[in-house]
């Protein structure tokens, strides 16, 4: 009889204690989906971030079109990543250059439909990237056919070579935590890809000397704002990636933060010493190229490792930009530099300075790999697709419809109407 109350009593002792750890572990689960979500609205806030920097950047008489462009790619870039995209990049894949599964994601795993949610937002980021740089001159129809294209093939074939466990850069060790080039670079090599295509804005190049001329935003009030937002955007961006409510998270957090001030300090500094004039829109570029180029190594790296990171990419904002000038390349935001430059500068920076095995050259060659084949896929890939476009559909406004300003031209309202109605009465 003693030994069956004995029997009974480790029976229940046991099923308390199991029943008590599969209570511990929903728990963690629960913690875990609840900062992937918070960051999912963290990243989906830099829409707005993007938005305003790309509106504040360009003339009045485009704001609206350029508002538009960033709140209709971030709702296609959405459905199309869940449709197709999602499952070219976390697809079980058997060659490691695309998934093929999890199309049109539906009775999956609670793990998956969050995975889903914020890497939506991820795909909807390298959309909108090209939007700023090519502003003011192109197509609204143009650009979501491109945009669909980008969310569909470009970014998430990419996206599967490294973020799949099976992609062949991920079984090669290549280190980008939360996508300094998959995400950041891909959306500025095809921003540049475009930008050739399309040609630079009337008036951007003296016809006689080839000397760029400036064309100021209207509101630089909105440039440094939407630059604060997408720097708070950033952390769940960076932190989000970890995929779960772990300690980790402060240092990411930190690293992310220390590489954006100390990006905007490179510019200035940059600018001092090249005797220029500090601009606003430079320096909101460089803090803003500090958090690109943090993102590949935010966890990897020791926070001194980060400043440097975020400082050599500020400084590469102002040379850079002077560079695309050189070459005619009209990029109205900056987006080149700062996310094809920065996040090529980043991905490079997560291999040389992994903590506690820095300066590895077979890492770092590996990171080099990365990155070219990064600029490979996207830049070429999105230059066949931009041109055909172009053939079918044209990319580009007509110069009058440019002159008179895309809001009224291609969505006949506008973001001014007493300006537009002044400058109407001029005429």
């Amino acid at each position: 009889m003693k030994r069956i109350t004995l029997s009974c009593a480790g029976l229940l002792l046991s099923a308390i204690s199991g029943s008590a750890f599969a209570g511990e572990q929903e728990l963690i689960v629960n913690m875990n989906t609840l900062w992937v979500v918070t960051a999912s609205v963290l990243v989906f806030f830099m829409q707005a971030g993007f938005a305003l920097l790309e509106s504040g950047s360009t003339r009045a008489k485009n704001s609206i079109n350029v508002m538009m462009k960033n709140f209709i790619d971030v709702c296609l870039a959405s459905l199309v990543f869940w449709t197709v995209g999602y499952g070219l990049m976390f697809g079980q894949s058997s060659t490691g250059w695309f998934g093929e599964s999890h199309f049109m994601l539906n009775d999956a795993s609670q793990h998956d439909y969050t995975m889903l949610l914020f890497q939506s937002m991820f795909a909807a980021t390298a959309a909108t990237i090209v939007s700023g740089a090519i502003a003011e001159r192109t197509k609204f129809t143009s650009y979501i056919v491109c945009a669909v294209v980008v969310t569909a093939a470009i970014y998430p074939i990419y996206g599967s070579w490294v973020w799949n466990s099976n992609g062949w850069l991920a079984q090669k060790g290549f280190v980008d935590f939360a996508g300094s080039t998959v995400v950041h670079s891909v959306g500025g090599w095809c921003a540049l890809a475009a930008a050739i295509v399309i040609g630079p804005r009337l008036g951007r190049f003296d016809r006689a000397t080839g000397e760029p001329r400036e064309i100021p935003g209207h509101n630089l009030s909105l440039v440094a704002l939407g630059g604060f937002i997408l720097w708070m955007g950033w952390f769940g961006f960076n932190a989000g990636s970890t995929l779960e409510a772990s300690a980790s998270l402060g240092l990411i957090a930190l690293n992310t933060h220390l590489a954006a001030c100390a990006g905007a300090v490179g510019t200035v500094v940059y600018c001092i010493l090249a005797r220029q004039p500090v601009l606003l829109t430079s320096c909101v570029n460089g803090a803003l190229a500090g958090l690109v180029g943090i993102t590949a190594g935010c966890a990897s790296m020791a926070p001194q490792y980060a400043v440097l990171t975020g400082f050599i990419a500020g400084m590469l904002i102002v040379p850079s930009t002077r560079l695309l000038l050189y070459c005619k390349v009209d990029d109205v935001v900056g987006a080149i530099p700062v996310h094809g430059i920065g996040g090529a500068w980043g991905t490079l920076a997560a291999g040389v300075f992994y903590q506690g095995d820095l300066f590895n050259s077979d890492r770092i060659m590996t990171q080099l790999v990365g990155v070219g084949a990064g600029f490979v896929w996207a830049f070429f890939g999105s230059l066949v697709l931009f041109h055909l476009v172009n053939l079918a559909i044209g990319m580009r406004v007509d110069s009058e419809h440019e002159q008179r300003g895309l809001d009224f031209t291609e969505h006949h309202e506008v973001g001014y109407p007493e300006f537009h109605q002044l400058t109407q009465s001029f005429k």
